[in-house]
């Protein structure tokens, strides 16, 4: 009796992207660039007009940088360079006595190749769209939405539809997916990847508005582009206020009572509470929004990946939603494409989750939420018209804390399974801003003696530093040259200088330092000691690469 052999589908691509916002373009991009095949299923043909995710940091534009779209970004901002887009918070209303600058992202500029960025998420998107449309390998589906999503041992199915009367439809055959389709993620729920959602019980509007008036107003503030309010009976919670151009459009995200419709209440008088004086205003949008934490109790099962909102989402505090999204990005596109080139392992994968996951749960705890509670904290016990001595010492320390926030915002990798010697330690978003090289780290820029930065050097798969010349290292660079090549791994040697004394690339305090596709530091060899052997040299290489 003859048997038939079972033929696998064949493959449409080999990642399939559901959603194609900011973070499924940016990991479009970052898997087109390395030559993997993928198809983008996005639902709506242009992107929507609703400015959110302005606040760019400088790590997300160390991504726009080798994404080859970072002047193509800045050249999109809606708000003149001159002008400045700094933050600012203040108590009661925008035009009281008390107020300070708030989210200095420009302090910790030092430590990144990139400047910071603000711009509408619309406009982010559509300079995605551009570059993604410039990358052969990547294919655009705008206008179909998913419908269900399955996996077997050799790929995964995704059955999408054509919105709209025509309704046709497909079915997509890749080996992975990767769900990036928001906090209601289809992917997400296809796959039974539960999460864990906490309610703060408050529902928020977002306001998006035309007024030439409250830009004379608020021009006592040269150089801000966002603003947040704290009033005693929000208990915490933020009035948040930012232009989306300048001179005549904002936004305005705030607590109201559960019930609200937009017929109901008189929007216009919150503003001006909010900002303390009345101005014109001309409504374009009126939405409404459940304040509440989500967080995915797993980032992957199986062939099936999560990302952006569709793993994690939080209130709009601070700016940190679309920079982790556009992260898990970074973090996980290089992985996909490690594995399916064939130089990275199957815990590669796994690492996305025991790095990402706990990342994002530290930016809850240690600084959202907190910040929330501090603010409720602080409201109850200072009130200038009680104790106005009082208040303005507290005042004061505030602004000074909001200094040392933006510095304690370090991502890092500390502990991860794909990082040598940070064994025991824990995976944060807690951490501080350093020059030296430390695993699991950001690596630090640093100008070269040829007068590039080292981060105009850095190659698309590894990279190893060497601190003091390959004379000085060759032994060691010839270990990592020969494991790297057995391993298949790509590995580019950039050559940093004698390091001596003043010199940038001696700030990082190691002879040689292995980085990562995504500029986190893998591995560290000290300025003094053996040189390293072959064998270390690919047991070192091997870990790093799952």
């Amino acid at each position: 009796m003859n048997q038939q052999a079972t033929v696998a589908p064949q493959q449409d691509a080999e990642v399939i992207i559901v959603g194609g916002g900011p973070v499924g373009m940016g990991l479009a991009i970052e898997l087109g660039q390395r030559g993997v095949s993928v198809i983008v299923v996005e639902r709506y043909v242009q992107p929507q007009p609703i400015p959110k995710g302005q606040n760019l940091t400088q790590r997300t534009m160390e991504h726009f940088h080798f994404w080859g779209a970072e002047k193509q970004l800045r050249a999109a901002r809606t708000i003149p360079v001159e002008y400045g887009i700094g933050g600012l918070t203040a108590h009661g209303t925008l035009l009281g006595p008390y107020s300070y600058d708030w989210l200095q992202r420009d302090l910790v500029k030092p430590y990144y190749f990139t400047a910071n960025e603000r711009l509408p998420q619309y406009a982010t998107e559509a300079v995605l769209r551009q570059r993604v449309a410039q990358l052969p390998s990547v294919q655009t589906l705008y206008g179909w939405e998913t419908s269900s999503v399955a996996q077997d041992d050799a790929g995964v199915s995704v059955t999408i539809q054509q919105r709209g009367d025509g309704k046709a439809q497909r079915v997509l055959r890749g080996a992975y997916v990767v769900g990036s389709d928001g906090a209601r993620s289809v992917v997400r729920e296809q796959a039974g990847i539960t999460h864990t959602r906490t309610d703060h019980d408050r529902m928020m509007v977002l306001l998006v508005f035309k007024s030439q008036g409250l830009h004379q107003l608020l021009e006592r503030y040269p150089g801000k582009s966002y603003y947040n309010v704290l009033q005693p009976e929000l208990k915490g919670y933020w009035k948040f206020l930012g232009r989306v151009d300048l001179g005549s459009t904002w936004f305005f995200h705030a607590p109201v009572p559960p019930g609200t419709t937009k017929d109901n209440f008189d929007f216009a008088a919150y503003l001006h509470e909010a900002v303390g004086a009345e101005f014109e205003v001309e409504f374009e949008h009126i939405g409404f929004w459940d304040l509440r934490f989500m967080l995915a109790d797993s980032y992957r099962k199986g062939r099936i990946f999560i990302a952006g909102d569709a793993a994690h989402s939080h209130p709009p505090y601070g700016g940190y939603g679309v920079n982790s999204g556009l992260e898990d990005a970074r973090n996980l596109g290089w992985k996909l494409a490690a594995v399916l080139q064939g130089w990275g392992g199957e815990r590669l994968l796994d690492s996305y989750d025991t790095e990402r996951r706990p990342v994002f749960a530290s930016t809850i705890n240690d600084f959202i939420a907190r910040s929330i509670e501090t603010d409720k904290e602080f409201l109850d016990a200072y009130d200038p018209a009680r104790d106005q001595a009082a208040f303005e010492a507290a005042w004061q320390a505030r602004a000074q804390g909001a200094v040392g926030e933006v510095h304690a915002f370090e991502p890092h990798y500390e502990g991860s399974a794909m990082v040598w010697g940070s064994e025991g330690r824990t995976t944060s978003a807690k951490g501080s801003h350093q020059f030296t090289a430390r695993p699991g780290h950001h690596l630090a820029p640093a100008t070269l003696p040829s007068g590039r930065n080292v981060f105009e050097e850095l190659g698309a798969g590894f990279s190893l530093l060497v601190v003091g010349g390959d004379g000085a290292h060759a032994s060691s660079v010839q270990a990592f040259r020969e494991a790297a090549a057995g391993l298949g791994l790509p590995l580019r040697l950039v050559d940093c200088g004698d390091g001596g004394e003043g010199t940038e690339p001696a700030r990082y305090g190691a002879r040689l330092v292995l980085v990562r596709p995504d500029q986190f530091v893998a591995w560290t060899g000290q300025a003094s000691g053996p040189a390293v052997t072959a064998e270390q040299a690919r047991e070192v290489l091997a870990r790093v690469a799952g």
